[in-house]
């Protein structure tokens, strides 16, 4: 209710309900698309208190709150009556950036990112079930097993109504529309096995797509497949869905709006999907893992050593999120997969470098990094070690692809795979079970491959990375800083880079003072180091930007460029979450300043002082270079 007058004169202002597509907020602002931007009153709006400023810019009329926006967009969202985090983006959009191959990536990654941690976690349970079976502590008619089972497959059995609304979301469209949609799909009573009697008729007789009809929809032959555990016919569905709910938003009248454009939406789609989208989608995804199955069967070896190589480069550029639907694909039609099981050592091959590197530098600051790197590695989290230990020392990193390249191939001769999406690292190791034939020689392939890539990851970087050649870091010495010795606290710099007046940056809200009290860096290296110990207050989903509340109270906000928002956390690369804690020198957020700019942004990066109000005086370092760790805010109470 405190901010419900101000979203009431903020949606007035922008030109009414009827005049906006769509709202979202990042953590400064709240982000409007607008019907016509010339119904808003931008003047007014400017003049308005709770306002700092308004913006136009990339299509999005931007209405600039500062700190309480969150609160101030859920009143919005109440009062308009809008969609809560719908997309800003609009999939038909031509002014969207980004190459084909990008925006394939982000599709595919927004899709399946949201349910990752859940299908890993059932594919564990299900691994460890295998384990138990083959161990002979479980049989497959215990109650125990049952249960155990029914918990690791309900998410891959029902996976298309979990993509139903990821993806639905994703598209623009009503999340619960997609999971509608895919609730039909896997309704028991069209399933081909529970159809009796003989077929009406049968399609495309004496081919590969030959198929009995046993129902019609209005004379049309339907031909039922199974999609249960599926992941294109959704996929394909929830894309046209969420045009024609679109399409039909737009010429329903309002007062009938809430319940016609749904029903109108899901008559179409539903009967489309069983009639046409999903068996062209079902013989695709059959086309594509038999495909997979057959390059994989053609050289086991050379598969792996190219996927175990190569796999840490495709997640650093996104990449690998064009291989998981295959491999998901590949459970769901032919019940086991290569693909992710050739991939197994290179977390271990990150650990063996990551032990050699602690074990001959003689750096403290590496030592004392290297031991929960080395720890998450095996645990299949690779971030730490490969960002911040591995890739700047560059050799550890090539003898770890080496390495693992050389595991990959192991695996491939040893013909291991997985038989349900698994963990990572070690957590991987139960899905490489064989339901039927328990601990076979592939699941002692996959260990042996294991520890081969351990091994020789470890050699190469001990004897050949010159980690033994580095010599001790020189103790800090005491900086000649008056302003250092006359302030209460200190903000050091989070980045590499040159030091920006605020007020010569181009956005007018950072560059006024009004969300906050500091200075701007460009930045020279892609790395985001935490400057203080403190709490993650707000870190937006697109990864751009965040918060921090220091031990001693400042709120310090660093905005990575100038509305990267709009890059919808391409080229961003979080490791932290809202909420944590984080320490003095950590790795907060990694991005591509090449990449950013050759999209068109500016990558000058505000670093302010959101409570200013609560100091008596804030300093700012003079233009020019500077570098992490170096004092850059000096704040007096």
């Amino acid at each position: 209710m405190k901010y419900e007058k101000l979203a009431k004169a903020i949606i007035e202002n922008v030109g009414g309900k009827e005049n906006v597509n769509s709202v979202v907020h990042c953590i400064t602002r709240l982000r409007f698309k607008l019907k016509d931007e010339g119904k808003a009153n931008t003047e007014v709006l400017e003049n308005m208190d709770g306002v700092v400023t308004v913006r136009q810019s990339g299509g999005q009329y931007q209405v600039v709150i500062g700190n309480h926006v969150p609160d101030v967009y859920k009143a919005v969202v109440a009062e308009g009556g809008f969609e809560s985090n719908r997309p800003v983006d609009d999939p038909d959009d031509k002014s969207n950036k980004g190459s084909l191959l990008d925006r394939f990536i982000d599709m595919i990654s927004g899709i399946f990112q949201p349910i990752l941690a859940v299908l890993v976690a059932s594919g564990m349970i299900k691994g460890f079930n295998a384990l138990f079976i083959a161990m002979g502590w479980l049989n497959e008619a215990s109650g125990t097993y049952q249960v155990l089972n029914a918990i690791g497959d309900a998410l891959f059995y029902f996976l298309p109504i979990f993509l139903g609304y990821t993806a639905m979301k994703k598209f623009g469209g009503t999340p619960f529309l997609g999971m509608l949609i895919a609730g039909a799909l896997v309704y028991p009573a069209l399933d081909p096995g529970a159809q009796a009697g003989e077929p009406l008729y049968t399609l495309f007789a004496g081919t590969l797509f030959e198929s009995p009809v046993h129902i019609e929809f209005f004379g049309i032959p339907i031909i039922l497949m199974t999609y249960a555990m599926s992941v294109i016919p959704i996929i394909l569905s929830t894309f046209f869905a969420a045009k024609l709910e679109n399409f039909f938003a737009r010429i329903v009248p309002d007062v009938v709006k809430t319940f016609v454009v749904p029903m109108l939406t899901v008559l179409i789609i539903v009967p489309l999907t069983f009639i046409l989208i999903g068996p062209i989608a079902t013989w695709a995804s059959q086309l594509l893992g038999a495909g997979t199955i057959w390059l994989y069967e053609l050289s086991p070896v050379i598969a792996g050593a190219v996927v175990g190589a190569f796999w840490l480069v495709f997640v650093m550029f996104g990449l690998h999120w064009g291989l998981v639907p295959i491999a998901i694909n590949n459970f769901s039609s032919q019940g086991w997969d290569p693909i992710l099981a050739l991939m197994f050592v290179h977390s271990f091959a990150l650990a063996g470098a990551l032990t050699a590197i602690w074990m001959r530098t003689k750096k403290q600051k590496l030592k004392t990094l290297t031991p929960p790197a080395i720890l998450s590695a095996i645990f299949g989290v690779t971030e730490p070690g490969m960002y911040g230990i591995a890739l700047p020392l560059k050799k550890p990193f090539i003898f770890t692809l080496i390495a693992s390249g050389i595991g990959g191939a192991l695996l491939g001769l040893f013909g291991t795979v997985g038989y349900a999406m698994g963990g990572l690292g070690i957590f991987q190791l139960p899905s490489f079970i064989q339901p039927k034939e328990g601990i076979n020689v592939a699941f002692i392939g996959a260990l042996i491959a294991a520890a081969v890539g351990t091994v020789l990851a470890f050699v190469l970087t001990y004897f050949f990375s010159g980690a033994n050649k580095e010599t001790e870091e020189p103790a800090p010495q005491a900086e000649d800083n008056t302003k250092q010795n006359v302030t209460s606290k200190v903000i050091e710099s989070p980045l590499n880079g040159e030091v920006i007046k605020l007020a010569d940056i181009s956005d007018s809200a950072f560059a006024s003072g009004a969300l906050g009290k500091g200075v701007a860096i460009k930045p020279s290296e892609g790395k985001l180091i935490s400057p203080v110990a403190g709490t993650v207050s707000a870190l937006f989903d697109t990864q751009h930007a965040i918060g921090i509340v220091t031990e001693h109270g400042a709120e310090l906000l660093v905005h990575i460029g100038m509305d990267t928002v709009q890059l919808e956390g391409k080229f961003f690369n979080a490791h932290v979450a809202q909420g944590d804690k984080i320490k003095k020198g950590q790795l907060l957020i990694e991005f591509d300043i090449e990449a950013i700019e050759k999209a068109g942004y500016d990558i000058a990066t505000p670093v302010v002082i959101t409570n200013f109000d609560q100091y008596t005086s804030i300093e700012t370092a003079e233009e020019g270079t500077i570098q992490i760790g170096k004092p850059i805010i000096f704040l007096d109470k």
